[in-house]
């Protein structure tokens, strides 16, 4: 490959796609890559550097997962991270055990500033730990370069080999100098030019899809969120009137949005737009279905099925393209990694799609940047910055059964939500904000009789790479007020709840 890059060999750890996250903030282009990843695709890679992620595993069990020895010959610079450290370890002959005390949470490290990897940090430094073994016997030719209180051997290196590995967790915010230990790695180790930025990515992308589509048509999957809406302006500066947009309103998207959608792309940009009215079908395949994977395999199957169908009144496309992001892959599995939850637009595709290619040209990208792609394609900052809303809509904040009325119910709580968010000034300082209808019906009194109705949840995030989150600290009052709205306005709700869980352990949307 003739651009630089970074691979993060994912051996199941929670944090590999932060890893990746953190190694793009420091301009270096990063992708995520199964442990199972065969020597010769690495070597094709020709990767500057290869990160071991962690993983809930122990090195020395039965099945753990492992990657091939050989890779410590290929002249690669590599750091172990946790799991990834311990594996460095035992497969170069040192002795992983059990942890005599399991360290987890902030610990403070004392690290050898003489190592390439800890220049310009810290001696004590406070990091993120998360672990039950520990490294007890180093293998041949390497030195300790960081230990805790607890934890003999925090770090090792074997510099003559550009091998490193840490206990702890850089990539995680908590660990207060992690960046810069990334930094370290990527730049003192690698020696990584670091040329990766937004504006030369949306231009060698244009110049790589207008090769690749030549004069052919395309057809563009939009649902006028910030992935769709960026993934068709980047094809239309490519192609130009060679693209449609098909606009499905499959009647589970937020209250008006529809018309929203279709007034900003027939009035903003210069593109072939068509709406499809598709709410009953929708509503008929989704009836008495709860399940959420059910769900979204739905939707995803008739999302391609309404597109097959307007191709042909269109006449031959070639090509499909849709506004897949990286977390989606991430999620979806990649390789051996546990699957979150299938999006539409990835693990949720039907088997047979009548197009000959799918393109998806923010495959590689993590929100932020798409949104960084969005304002360097001159995309209004007023779209680029838009609620993130799922492909398969309401559909996933709906739990148990999808009917129309409990869509118009959620559709009139959520708008109160986001009108009083955006009253209080709190709409761009908070990552993702929404109204969720519970299945859980509760006794109520209003105006003097009892009433037997749904609850809704709200639910608020603080984030920059949607991939972890915190609640957001929305002021009481604000959160009153809606409470108020909802219950006043909305019928059938009788019950407003907050949901104050963080990413991990619950993912942002609710299915």
């Amino acid at each position: 490959m003739d651009k630089e890059i970074v691979i993060v060999l994912d051996f199941g750890g929670q944090y590999n796609q932060l890893i990746a996250r953190r190694v793009r903030e420091c301009n270096v282009y990063c992708e995520v890559l199964p442990y199972s990843t065969s020597l010769e695709k690495i070597k094709e890679i020709n990767p500057k550097g290869i990160i071991f992620t962690g993983g809930p595993a122990s090195v020395y069990a039965e099945d753990s997962p492992a990657c091939d020895k050989e890779i410590f010959e290929l002249g690669i610079p590599i750091l172990g991270i946790c799991y990834g450290c311990q594996l460095m370890t035992y497969l170069l002959g040192g002795k992983v055990s059990k942890a005599p005390v399991r360290e987890y949470g902030k610990t403070e490290v004392t690290v050898n500033r003489n190592s390439k990897l800890f220049e310009e940090v810290t001696e004590s430094s406070i990091c993120w730990m998360s672990h039950t073994d520990y490294i007890e016997e180093l293998p041949e030719g390497f030195t300790v370069s960081a230990h805790s209180v607890s934890c003999p051997i925090a770090a090792l290196e074997k510099p003559s080999q550009n091998l490193y590995g840490v206990q702890f967790h850089p990539e995680v915010v908590h660990t207060q100098e992690g960046t810069r230990i990334l930094y370290n790695f990527l730049y003192k180790v690698c020696n990584c030019a670091g040329d990766w930025k937004m504006d030369s990515f949306t231009e060698q992308s244009i110049r790589a899809l207008r090769e690749k589509i030549g004069s052919k048509k395309v057809l563009c999957a939009l649902s006028g969120g910030v992935d769709s809406s960026v993934a068709a302006v980047m094809i239309s500066k490519a192609v130009g009137r060679q693209l449609t947009c098909i606009f499905v309103d499959h009647g589970l998207l937020r209250k008006n949005e529809g018309d929203e959608v279709e007034k900003v792309f027939t009035e903003q940009f210069d593109v072939n737009f068509v709406r499809v009215n598709a709410q009953q079908r929708f509503y008929n395949r989704l009836a008495g279905i709860s399940e959420p994977e059910e769900k979204r395999k739905i939707i995803g199957e008739e999302f391609i099925r309404v597109f097959e169908e307007e191709a042909k009144k269109i006449g031959t496309v070639e090509f499909l393209v849709q506004g897949t992001i990286y977390p989606d892959v991430i999620e979806s599995g990649l390789g051996k990694s546990a699957v979150i939850k299938s999006h539409h637009n990835v693990g949720g595709l039907p088997d047979y799609v009548d197009f000959k290619e799918i393109i998806e040209p923010l495959r590689s990208l993590f929100k932020d940047e798409v949104r960084k792609a969005g304002l360097e394609l001159g995309i209004p900052e007023k779209l680029v910055f838009r609620q993130p809303f799922p492909g398969p809509g309401l559909a996933i904040r709906i739990i148990g059964d999808v009917t129309e009325e409990k869509i118009k119910i959620l559709q009139d709580a959520d708008a109160i939500y986001r009108e009083e968010i955006a009253n209080a000034g709190l709409d761009r300082s908070i990552g993702q904000y929404f109204a969720a209808l519970t299945n859980m019906r509760s006794v109520g009194v209003m105006g003097d009789e009892r009433t037997y109705d749904y609850a809704i949840a709200l639910r608020a995030v603080t984030t920059t790479d949607f991939m972890t989150a915190e609640a957001a600290e929305i002021p009481w009052e604000v959160i009153g007020k809606v409470s108020s709205r909802i219950v006043n306005e909305v019928k059938h709700i009788n019950r407003v709840l907050y949901d104050c869980t963080g990413k991990p352990p619950a993912t942002i949307e609710f299915e």
